[in-house]
Order: C-alpha cells, then sequence, then structure tokens
C-alpha cells in the first residue's frame, strides 16, 4: 500500500555537467538551490540583481544583464536611510548614492559575463501578482516599503506573461545560442493576499511555462519542484517554522530530484565528492591545541589538491584557491 504520491520527472536529460557555468535567477528559491550549488563547487551566479518574483521584472533583469545596460543615479530614491532602484533587491542598497550604483553596476556587469559564458539557466517564478508604480506606469520587482497607495496591484493574465517570456527566450537564445533554460515554478507560497490567490497566480504561472515551452522546447524544459513540495511532500514538517518556506529537508530532497533530472552519472559522483570537500573547508577545528590545528588544515589542504587533481576545472574555484 502505498501512502504518498511520487513526482515523476522523467529520464534524465543529462543537461548539466558539473564543470558548467550555471546562472540561476528568480524568486527565492532560487537562492535555496543556487546555495547547494555553492555547496557541491558548481560555477553558479545566483540572482544578480537580487531576489525577483514575477516574470515581468525577472524579463526586464535579463534584458538588462543582456544589453548590460547601468544604473542610472536619477532611477534612485531614497527610502528608509538607503537608495534604492525598484530593479534591484534591497540587499544591494547602501546609504552612499554613489557606492550603490557602482555595486548595482558591478552586479550588472558580473550577471552579463555570467549569463553570457553560462551553459544553464534556471528561472524561477515566484507569482504573477505585480505592483505597478502609478507614478511611471512601470512594474517594480521590489517596492522597498514605499506607501502601498503609491502602486496598483494586479495580477498578470496568462498572455500577458507569455508575451514577456517568449520574447525573453528569443533574446537569450540569440544572445547565447549554447544555454538551456529549465524552469520552475517556486513552491513557496505567497500568503498576504490569501491562498486562493496564490493557487490562481501558481496555476497562471504554470499555463504560462508550458506554453513558452512548447515553443522553445529544444532548449527550455520545465522542472516540478512546485508539484514535489504540493504532491509529494504535502505536510508541515516540511517547511519551515512561518510555515511558509521550505524546511532544509524538503530543499535537500527537491535538490536531489534535480540532480537525478539533470545531471549526467560522472557528475553526480563529482557533486557527493564536492559537498564532502565543502562541509570539511567550512569547519573549523575547535582546538586550543597547534598541532592538531596545523595537521587538520595540512588535511585539508592534501583533499583539496586531490580533489583538483581529479576534476581540474576547479582549479580556478574561489574556495580552493589558496
Amino acid at each position: 500500500m502505498e501512502f504518498r504520491t511520487t513526482v515523476k520527472t522523467g529520464e534524465n536529460r543529462s543537461w548539466l555537467h558539473h564543470s558548467d557555468s550555471v546562472v540561476l535567477l528568480g524568486s527565492c528559491f532560487s537562492d535555496s538551490v543556487g546555495a547547494k550549488m555553492h555547496g557541491a563547487l558548481f560555477n553558479a551566479t545566483i540572482n544578480p540583481m537580487g531576489t525577483l518574483y514575477n516574470p515581468m521584472s525577472i524579463a526586464r533583469a535579463v534584458q538588462r544583464l543582456i544589453d548590460n545596460e547601468p544604473v542610472a543615479g536619477q532611477t534612485l530614491f531614497m527610502q528608509g536611510g538607503v537608495w534604492n532602484s525598484f530593479d534591484f533587491h534591497s540587499r544591494y542598497s547602501l546609504p552612499d548614492k554613489q557606492a550603490t550604483i557602482d555595486r548595482m553596476n558591478q552586479r550588472i556587469a558580473m550577471g552579463h559575463d555570467a549569463l553570457q559564458g553560462a551553459q544553464l539557466l534556471t528561472i524561477t517564478l515566484g507569482t504573477a501578482t505585480c505592483y505597478r508604480l502609478k507614478a511611471t506606469g512601470e512594474i517594480v520587482a521590489n517596492c522597498h516599503k514605499v506607501p502601498q497607495h503609491e502602486f496598483e496591484r494586479q495580477m498578470a493574465t496568462v498572455n500577458e506573461m507569455v508575451q514577456v517570456l517568449d520574447r525573453m527566450l528569443s533574446q537569450l537564445h540569440e544572445f547565447n545560442p549554447e544555454l538551456r533554460i529549465i524552469f520552475t515554478v517556486s513552491p513557496i507560497r505567497h500568503i498576504a493576499d490569501g491562498l486562493d490567490t496564490n493557487s490562481l497566480s501558481k496555476a497562471r504561472l504554470r499555463v504560462a511555462i508550458q506554453d513558452v515551452i512548447d515553443r522553445h522546447s529544444d532548449y527550455c524544459d520545465y522542472f516540478p519542484a512546485y508539484e514535489i513540495m504540493m504532491d509529494d511532500l504535502r505536510d508541515y514538517r516540511f517547511y519551515a517554522s512561518d510555515m511558509v518556506h521550505l524546511s532544509d529537508v524538503a530543499v535537500e530532497y527537491i535538490w536531489q530530484a534535480f540532480q537525478a533530472t539533470y545531471l549526467d552519472d560522472r557528475s553526480a559522483l563529482a557533486v557527493a565528492r564536492c559537498e564532502r570537500v565543502h562541509k570539511r573547508l567550512q569547519h573549523r577545528p575547535m582546538s586550543a591545541n597547534r598541532e592538531t590545528v596545523e595537521r587538520f588544515n595540512n588535511d585539508t589542504a592534501s583533499v583539496v589538491r586531490n580533489l583538483i587533481k581529479e576534476y581540474p576545472y576547479l582549479a580556478n574555484h574561489p574556495e580552493l584557491r589558496g
């Protein structure tokens, strides 16, 4: 007797090799999976402009990264004691205006280079709900706690999202013809407007994604992270304490499913090996004995050398240098 429904992801695509460069864009689920990739020593670039949620803002970010379009000072505004951009997450907002511009432009340039050289892009759509700034008519990526009366809240239609995403995919394919793209719907629920609105939003996202994948099926795919969470891990023990975000166990489960779907066999072995080395690099020996600490550090250096010898493409990985 079966007491759960396992989500089938199909045959392994072998789309991803451990030596590939990856860019992850979208909701905070991209941050979670990106952290897993960092822990496996992938060359992964996570949300160059910060966490993004709606398809319109994600498409706008992709356009900016492709064009390497810098931030203009007149588009920034002061809110909460820091300078903000409606296109960026607040993690890049600083009290000094020029420092904010420099920081954001560094992220754009880095994202441009990463996207140009990437073999894989994952895009996680979080919500179809958008906030349009009344003063300009533009949809914002982040409201930065600006008073709500300055925005018009609306849910994008399937057709609107299909048009934006279809154009974005064509631009990406022209910019980097070797790029493969995996879409996901974030399993993290947006409950501020009610669970009924969240369900409608996720449904629209899923329909829009399928439409554009059908148009670009030779280099696009869908990974069912949302379905795994809703239909396989359907229990509150797989959520964090806020009952909205995923627990570490749930993220790990979905990460394992992602590997089984897209990694080739040799890369799966490399990931397991690199995850162990990464944990060792994060460990700090709790000992006051100098010889014990030196022995641990020497052993770690030897482990890293052996890893690079087996996987030479890791030689320039920032965590393995020095």
